[in-house]
């Protein structure tokens, strides 16, 4: 009889898939969120995070992040994946293959939003307004700063937020 064994975060598990199934599946159906800490074996390592964003409109996104952004997207394949570096985040803008294109047809607004904190949000809203795309709203007094809300051409909510600290 063979032990079972643990599988902890970057350990090779050897039994077959189905027993990893059955396992896994037993420990969710068994795991009450609200009381009790993932398993060990259900840790996982990750090196890094990135937003994406589904550009279904011959390159509409990547045009506009490259121009309000200031910079050129790398790496860049035209009308498959572009990549802006920003600090602390990267934004990967991809074309839907032509199968999973429905998925992103209902451009329904989300919670999600790209907050980008910015230096001088007077500067950032001319940019966007000359880009065709001005804030909805007014400038709003948060109790962390100044933020104001826009979109970009696929309907994806942009919070540009001046912080205190770069109020005068």
């Amino acid at each position: 009889m063979v032990a079972p064994m643990t599988a902890g975060v970057g350990t090779h598990h050897p039994l077959p898939p189905t027993y990893l199934y059955d396992s896994f599946r037993i420990a969710i159906e068994s795991y009450n969120i609200t009381n009790n800490p993932l398993p060990v074996y259900m840790s996982f390592q990750y090196s890094a995070a990135l937003v994406t964003l589904a550009d279904i409109d011959n390159e509409v996104l990547v045009k506009f992040y490259t121009k309000f952004l200031d910079i050129e997207p790398n790496p860049y394949i035209p009308n498959t994946y572009a990549e802006f570096q920003l600090p602390g985040l990267r934004i990967g803008i991809f074309k839907p293959k032509d199968s999973h294109k429905a998925e992103f047809a209902n451009r329904a607004k989300t919670g999600m939003s790209l907050c980008l904190e910015v230096s001088d949000i007077e500067t950032a809203i001319a940019r966007i307004w000359a880009l065709g795309y001005p804030p909805a709203g007014e400038i709003i007094k948060a109790s962390h700063g100044l933020e104001i809300y826009a979109f970009d051409p696929a309907g994806n909510r942009i919070i540009l937020h001046q912080s205190h600290d770069n109020l005068e």
